[in-house]
């Protein structure tokens, strides 16, 4: 415990003693029929907070889903007041129809800023626009999609594979949340920067760069949550614990991309084109000369990339190994394609009841599980709740992934078919994707994700390269839940431990 949060700590007896005198004289503010956790003057609802940090994502869920509009307002300390909702009329209104009254905003910027800095995701305005501008335009390039495809594939025959076969004729237990994460470090590292951190090896090493990247998502992630953001800012002024551990960590990654750009750069001036495919040689090919402009881009599309993908995995093999009806729909697509599903885009594209599947785990984990807006001025949302300016607004999928009001009674079951048509001429499976609004895992709007294809090309290889010749097999008890916890992007605490079974 550091000497800010003691010194906080010893002053809520204190506080509590004040509040002792006001309880009689408020009203309670929690309804008969909601969650809503009770508030003070001073603290909000702090002793909530602190007692949940742990299971917010849940918490959080928990009180929406007790709600008649499935939307409630939390009281921080100091009275800061942030809006909580899973109604996807107001999410349509944050996302879309008042866009450019809802923004990332000073909070967010400045908490994210020493490690993202100025890049797409921490943005707003006009040089949000100009990075969306550039890196729309290379995302929907096809010579792109053929570099991803290559590094998935080779990444799944000569890495993935070869270490669950290991695994597998080992019956050694595996960390797969961990396998998953170095696999799309490993990626998306070769798509962003063209360079391979070969963090995905037999004795799964220590790579000085990933360690960095995720102490970096960590403590950054770990700002949001304080009760007061001036702890981690007084913090940051003397260089202390979390803030001091983070600055050594954004200096190594900063620079360590700076390195990579210089050298693109060079090789750029030397030869007057690039040969690689890769986005940031994609960036200075085409006049994206600015050190701190391309480093920026780049980092957060690192981000992007590095964890969505895995936490998508991770808790989807842990959902298909309780659902085996699912899983032998999965493995019998898989059986009807050609034995080189993994070379073949058309083929991955096409395996309907696999993205199905995919689109079910991530309703009920999507790897982002909430996002935040900060309101530039005074609003109402569709359900009638009022937002004034400064404050911020969250929609939450995980909870709108667990609402009977918009996934009707079964949305407890795990249940690929609730995006299938069945063609009755053919009999193949059609997917029906669901309003982005309802579904607002990949965001939506003009900020929806740029690389959703991409994910789910890489998703798929993955899914399809593993299932076709492995069971993976929880090590955990039967019954015993993992927990879902989150930084920037989800996460099961603890890791996801299991062993590896070749099929027959």
């Amino acid at each position: 415990m550091t000497f800010i949060d003691l010194l906080l700590f010893c002053l809520i007896p204190f506080l509590f003693i004040f509040l002792i005198k006001f309880k009689k004289t408020r009203k309670n503010p929690i309804s008969s029929n909601t969650k809503i956790p009770k508030s003070y003057p001073i603290i909000g609802s702090y002793f909530s907070i602190l007692a949940n940090q742990e299971q917010r994502i849940q918490w959080i869920s928990d009180i929406i889903l007790s709600t008649p509009k499935l939307t409630f307002t939390l009281i921080r300390p100091l009275n800061f007041h942030t809006i909580f909702t899973a109604n996807p009329s107001n999410v349509q209104h944050i996302l879309k129809t008042n866009f450019s009254v809802y923004q990332k905003g000073h909070n967010s910027n400045s908490t994210l800023a020493d490690f993202l800095s100025n890049g797409i995701f921490n943005v707003d305005g006009d040089i949000w626009k100009y990075q969306r501008q550039v890196a729309s335009h290379e995302f929907n390039t096809k010579s792109l999609r053929k570099f991803v495809e290559s590094v998935v594939d080779i990444e799944v025959s000569e890495r993935l594979v070869p270490i669950l076969a290991n695994a597998a004729a080992e019956k050694k237990v595996v960390d797969i949340q961990d396998i998953l994460q170095r696999f799309a470090f490993d990626n998306i590292c070769k798509i962003a920067f063209g360079y391979d951190p070969e963090y995905l090896l037999p004795n799964l090493p220590e790579a000085e760069f990933a360690v960095a990247f995720e102490d970096c998502v960590r403590l950054s992630s770990e700002r949001f949550i304080l009760p007061f953001p001036l702890i981690w800012k007084i913090k940051r002024v003397f260089g202390i614990g979390s803030e001091k551990k983070l600055r050594i960590a954004v200096e190594k990654v900063r620079e360590f991309a700076k390195k990579l750009v210089r050298e693109k750069q060079r090789e750029l001036n030397e030869k007057s084109s690039l040969d690689s495919a890769d986005l940031l040689s994609r960036f200075l090919s085409t006049g994206h000369s600015d050190e701190d402009f391309v480093v920026d881009i780049v980092i957060s599309f690192i981000l992007a990339g590095r964890d969505t993908t895995s936490a998508a995995l991770t808790w989807f093999f842990w959902l298909i190994s309780k659902n085996p009806e699912a899983e032998s729909e999965i493995l019998k697509e898989i059986g009807e394609k050609e034995e080189d599903v993994l070379m073949r885009y058309d083929e991955v594209k096409n395996m309907m009841y696999t993205h199905a599947s995919l689109c079910e785990s991530m309703r009920f984990y999507p790897p982002v599980p909430m996002d935040s807006k900060e309101a530039v001025k005074d609003d109402v949302l569709p359900d009638g709740t009022f937002v004034k300016k400064g404050m911020r607004v969250t929609y939450h999928p995980y909870a709108m992934g667990r609402s009977e009001e918009i996934w009707g009674e079964d949305w407890a079951e795990f249940k690929p078919e609730r995006w299938l048509n069945k063609d009755e001429m053919t009999g193949n499976w059609m997917f029906v994707g669901k309003d982005a609004f309802t579904y607002p895992v990949f965001q939506a709007g003009p900020r929806v994700c740029l690389g959703k294809e991409m994910a789910f090309l890489q998703m798929k290889r993955v899914v399809a390269g593993v299932l076709q010749r492995f069971k993976v097999v929880p090590v955990a008890e039967k019954g015993v839940e993992p927990m879902f916890i989150s930084y920037l992007t989800a996460k099961m605490k603890g890791g996801f431990p299991v062993t590896i079974e070749e099929r027959m």
